[in-house]
């Protein structure tokens, strides 16, 4: 397949640029890589994520972003201590730190970024 071998990049979009650097940089620690005439392109664990910078968005319903971590109640410890509250979906049983189980054993707790883009943090269940 042509793109098999291609290097995936996520990109988010955002209405404030300066704003959405606070939030990827200084609260999830993401580090820049380049700041480029509308984009902010970080290192999320040696994969770009593009910040890119839109004139209007629309608050996602779905995760647009995914954090696979080692740890899932650590990350949301120091994501809590960072000012972050876990969103909340009616009908999943959350722990007091916003996570669930997933049916796969996986486990999982999300946020929403300054345009409400949603992202998910996730301990990934261990293949069988």
């Amino acid at each position: 397949m042509v793109l098999a071998a291609a290097r995936l990049q996520t990109i988010v979009c955002v209405r404030d640029l300066s704003l959405s650097e606070k939030f990827y940089v200084r609260t999830l620690g993401l580090p820049i890589r380049a700041r480029l005439p509308g984009t902010l392109l970080l290192d999320a664990g040696g994969s770009d994520l593009r910040v890119v910078q839109v004139e209007q968005t629309t608050p996602s319903q779905h995760t647009v972003i995914g954090f696979a971590v080692p740890d899932v109640d650590a990350a949301m410890a120091a994501l809590a201590g960072r000012g972050l509250v876990a969103k909340r979906f009616t009908g999943f049983n959350h722990a007091a730190n916003g996570v669930i189980a997933a049916p796969d054993g996986s486990r999982v707790a999300w946020l929403r970024d300054p345009d409400s883009n949603l992202l998910s943090v996730v301990e990934l269940a261990a293949p069988d």
